[in-house]
């Protein structure tokens, strides 16, 4: 009795990850359209049933900035760099902004999808860097709008000019982005266990903002407490990004390179702990 055997052959065979460097990062690749798919669910839902729809995304910013001027602008007096404090103020929060949300969304990535990820296969990954994209859509509005800002300031004759350091523009988003993404899977992977870290996260977020010269340049800080701000790595990202756009600001290709390897490190360590984390997410929470 003659017997045939069936040879299968498969196109994704899922196998338990055993070390914590087995990163796996070409699975992100291969489901990219899955990630186009996340984006897309984002950006629509976020302010679905809502009146004004997409046009909080221009009034979140203009909102943030016209409260910033008022309060530590007229009140406050705080210097702006002899820039229309307007100006200053958006540039801040409009580049800020683009990482304090990448932060936010992405440390809550294995709470708010525990019911998507019990249910099927996909490398976690996916989920937060589609909030890296997400959230870029975001910026790319919010940034069209302080540009139309600085073309008005500029034809009123106001100490402005876009200058050649605006090509850099495409390495301060992946700046922001792999920072953002860094620390918020970093997060993301300690409140599985650690629920309270969820509450503390917008508060440390803004405390964060405070510490970045969002609202106040570098060189209004005391030349003793300057260190202060240059170890944070955003700083030279927001310097640049003002410098760049409003022709004001510090610009150190030393410090965007210790942004760069700050960037680097903090999405090393937060993917192995991600990694790590994953294989047993489902059991802690």
């Amino acid at each position: 009795m003659n017997q045939t055997t069936d040879t299968e052959s498969w196109d994704l065979i899922i196998q338990p990850k055993r070390a914590w460097w087995d990163l796996r990062l070409n699975e992100v690749w291969s489901y990219r359209d899955l990630v186009f798919l996340f984006v897309r669910r984002d950006f629509v839902s976020y302010y679905k049933q809502t009146i004004l729809g997409p046009l909080w995304f221009l009034i979140q910013p203009l909102l943030t900035t016209l409260i910033f001027t008022v309060v530590f602008g007229q009140i406050a007096s705080l210097p702006t760099d002899d820039l229309p404090p307007f100006l200053f103020y958006m540039a801040g929060t409009v580049i800020w902004s683009y990482f304090a949300e990448c932060l936010r969304a992405t440390s809550d990535t294995f709470i708010t999808n525990q019911k998507i990820f019990d249910k099927v296969y996909f490398p976690r990954l996916v989920m937060p860097v589609s909030v890296l994209f997400s959230n870029m859509i975001t910026f790319g509005i919010q940034f069209m709008l302080f540009l139309g800002f600085v073309l008005f300031f500029m034809l009123q004759g106001a100490p402005v000019q876009i200058t050649i350091y605006a090509l850099l523009l495409p390495v301060l988003i992946f700046l922001m982005a792999g920072l953002g993404l860094g620390f918020g899977i970093i997060v993301s992977s300690l409140t599985t266990k650690y629920r309270d870290l969820r509450f503390l996260i917008s508060f440390g977020v803004q405390l964060w903002m405070y510490a970045t010269p969002v609202i106040y340049p570098v060189s209004s800080i005391p030349a003793r407490w300057r260190w202060v701000a240059l170890v944070n790595p955003i700083t030279p990202i927001v310097e640049t990004f003002r410098a760049a756009f409003l022709g004001s600001g510090t610009i150190s290709w030393g410090m965007l390179g210790y942004s760069l390897a700050a960037m680097l490190l903090v999405f090393f360590v937060g993917a192995l702990i991600f990694n790590q984390v994953e294989q047993t997410f489902m059991d802690t929470i």
